[in-house]
């Protein structure tokens, strides 16, 4: 009698268990999807202008602040989101003046408008954190249960991003826009004001990059100031890992590429936690996986070259 008194909860635990690992990983590929959206914006400026735009640490916390402040006021839900990529684009567009009018160094004039952006969103939230508890989010707009209803989302977002990335970037002014990137001596000598596309990159990017913070924001149900912190490792993470399992892609594989190292990354970052690794370590952890990635392409090429000279 005993026996068959204690194994019902042994049963329950199991269950419990397998709905845990469940909802575990749903949550890895719903916040892959949202920081996949970062990832794309930085591939904007990283990847097309040639430079990290520090900015991404402080459009990404804004944007969530001016998503969670709205929401708050009983604005929707969807139009607080869209005043979040707003938010971003001023941004972006006062680093694109602080460089291209000011001449002040891209790396500095990012710094300037991410320490700025910190005084913003504590003027705009009126203190360093606000949660969204008992206030309707983006994400409960959908039917289904929330880790599902997180996903789709998630995958909504994405892809509407990718699709009018690849739509922008496939007209005249994109292609003036990548040209500003691939050589800006020449782009001027064919008449593009590359002053302008970059400016023009900037706000874009930055606008992308608020919209992940403010849907990050609303399914973590909270916004913080210090949200920001280390967010431009993560999008890059999930940028050079997708370069490292695709190479030699087209531009929509590129773009897809990144969704795709996003949600990996954030399985990597689980199986450190799984580890027992202590959460508060993980940022180092993060730059470590990025780093080797980084390394990779080094690596691989020294390999295949001495690969040709044992030939």
């Amino acid at each position: 009698m005993e026996e068959l008194g204690t194994s019902p909860p042994i049963f329950y635990n199991r269950n419990h268990i397998e709905k845990v690992k469940k909802q575990m990983i749903l949550s890895i590929i719903s916040q892959g999807f949202v920081w996949a959206i970062l990832g794309l914006g930085i591939f904007m400026t990283f990847r097309i202008l040639n430079f990290p735009d520090m900015t991404t640490e402080g459009s990404f916390p804004l944007g969530g602040a001016v998503a969670v402040t709205l929401i708050t006021k009983g604005v929707n839900p969807l139009l607080a989101t869209l005043a979040a990529i707003g938010a971003g684009c001023l941004a972006g567009l006062a680093t694109g003046l602080l460089y291209t009018k000011g001449k002040i160094p891209t790396l500095l004039s990012g710094i300037l408008v991410m320490t700025s952006c910190n005084s913003v969103i504590l003027f705009v939230m009126q203190r360093a954190n606000l949660g969204l508890l008992g206030y309707k989010k983006i994400q409960e707009f959908l039917p289904f249960a929330s880790g599902f209803n997180e996903i789709l989302i998630g995958l909504i977002f994405v892809t509407l991003v990718i699709l009018g990335l690849i739509f922008f970037l496939d007209t005249r002014l994109g292609q003036a826009y990548i040209a500003t990137g691939d050589n800006p001596d020449m782009a001027k000598s064919f008449g593009i004001n590359t002053d302008r596309m970059e400016l023009m990159g900037l706000v874009i990017s930055n606008g992308i990059i608020a919209l992940s913070g403010a849907l990050m924001a609303q399914q973590e149900g909270y916004a913080d100031a210090s949200r920001g912190i280390g967010v431009i490792v993560i999008g890059l993470a999930s940028l050079i890992i997708g370069e490292v399992l695709f190479s030699n892609v087209t531009l929509t594989e590129r773009l897809l590429s990144i969704a795709i190292g996003s949600i990996a990354y954030q399985f990597l970052i689980w199986a450190v936690i799984a580890l027992g690794i202590n959460t508060s370590y993980i940022r180092i952890f993060s730059a470590l996986i990025l780093a080797i990635c980084l390394m990779i392409p080094t690596f691989k090429g020294k390999i295949m070259k001495g690969a040709k000279l044992s030939k």
